[in-house]
């Protein structure tokens, strides 16, 4: 019998030489890094919506437009859906997360800290947002899906036709500040009063994005519905991202049927207004629009969101205004200075919630 008490230790432990890693830690950063990679994916094929957008609609009317986005999209969310495994429409990461919770040993000290790092989360168990093996949890489901699906587009693409497309595009991506501050304001921000003089000055910076630093004529680049149809699209994505982390059903699940229904909706429509042959160029611009921004974007970013219930990557879709103006400034598309520095609110408020949400989650990780 050997008494080497190197032998007695587990060979893990024995062969271990750097600092020992918790495996929760190292998931969640692992699934971090995965929401990342998705976010920038879905950013990058955003910034070019509105460049894109604009070209079609000086020369088809918004319906068509529409038409050719749906029809693009679910061509896409079709071909996930048919090479996706997931064995049923209500197992996905959720279902992860939950063994997760059981190998942790599901204490009530596990819970707690979930619940503060999570807080919207936590909301939704509470509230049911999603009774599994209920129908009226799968329509609830599919009610997130078409919101942010087809309310998100059709709203914003009225928007685009209503007012210059580069101030709809910032009032239409105030949804990231909605979002990072929804989540702060469930949990339990260190610095309150800080955190709600950020938002108001975002939401300063989207009145003088739409006033132009018109102090007598507001909405005079546009109507005044192309700029409430472009802030319900941010409400509408504010929301679809706050709740499709919450879903137990896949992205590809839940989004095909939203076009499928965005494509019916908007054939009645171009029926309604009058059907233009496009050419073929323009053609593949209309379906590339489906296929990029609104398939693959929407696709990529569910499940970004999916795999980080706290709200970080809402920071990251800043990066769509800034790159997707800069393309629209290219294309000849100008802002006054004022709604340059209202524009400039926007994003640095957007940042400071999102910086906010990012301490107040490491204080909780420290029991602090």
């Amino acid at each position: 019998m050997s008494h080497d008490p190197v032998e007695r230790q587990p060979p893990s432990v024995s062969l271990r030489l750097g600092p020992v890693v918790p495996e929760s830690q190292s998931r969640s950063g692992a699934a971090l890094g995965a929401a990342l990679a998705f976010a920038l994916g879905a950013v990058a094929l955003w910034a070019t919506n509105a460049l894109v957008g604009k070209t079609l609609l000086a020369l088809y009317p918004v319906s068509q437009v529409q038409f050719l986005q749906f029809c693009g999209a679910a061509f896409v969310f079709a071909l996930i859906r048919l090479t996706s495994t997931s064995p049923s429409p209500l197992v996905g990461e959720v279902g992860s997360a939950r063994s997760a919770e059981t190998d942790e040993g599901c204490s009530s000290g596990v819970r707690r800290r979930r619940s503060l790092e999570h807080p919207s989360s936590d909301l939704a168990s509470r509230g049911h947002l999603l009774p599994q093996g209920e129908k009226g949890g799968h329509a609830l489901a599919y009610t997130v899906g078409f919101l942010g699906l087809v309310g998100t587009m059709v709203l914003q693409y009225i928007g685009f036709a209503s007012m210059p497309v580069i101030e709809a595009n910032l009032v239409a991506y105030t949804w990231p500040l909605m979002t990072a501050a929804a989540v702060i304001v469930l949990g339990r921000p260190r610095r309150p009063l800080l955190l709600g003089l950020a938002a108001a000055l975002g939401f300063v910076g989207v009145a003088l994005v739409v006033s132009g630093g018109r102090a007598q004529t507001w909405f005079e680049g546009g109507s005044p519905v192309g700029y409430l149809a472009a802030f319900g699209s941010a409400l509408c994505m504010a929301f679809y991202s706050l709740a499709v982390g919450r879903l137990a059903v896949p992205p590809e699940r839940l989004l095909l049927p939203s076009a499928l229904i965005g494509v019916a909706l908007t054939f009645a429509w171009c029926l309604h207004d009058g059907v233009v042959r496009p050419s073929g160029a323009h053609l593949l611009l209309g379906l590339y629009l489906g296929a990029g921004p609104m398939g693959l974007g929407y696709y990529f970013w569910s499940r970004a969101a999916k795999l980080d219930h706290g709200g970080r990557i809402a920071v990251v879709a800043y990066l769509t205004p800034i790159a997707s103006t800069f393309l629209l400034t290219l294309s000849g598309e100008s802002l006054s200075m004022t709604a340059v520095a209202g524009a400039v609110l926007v994003i640095g408020s957007c940042l400071a919630v999102g910086i906010e949400g990012m301490e107040t989650r490491h204080d909780v990780q420290n029991g602090r």
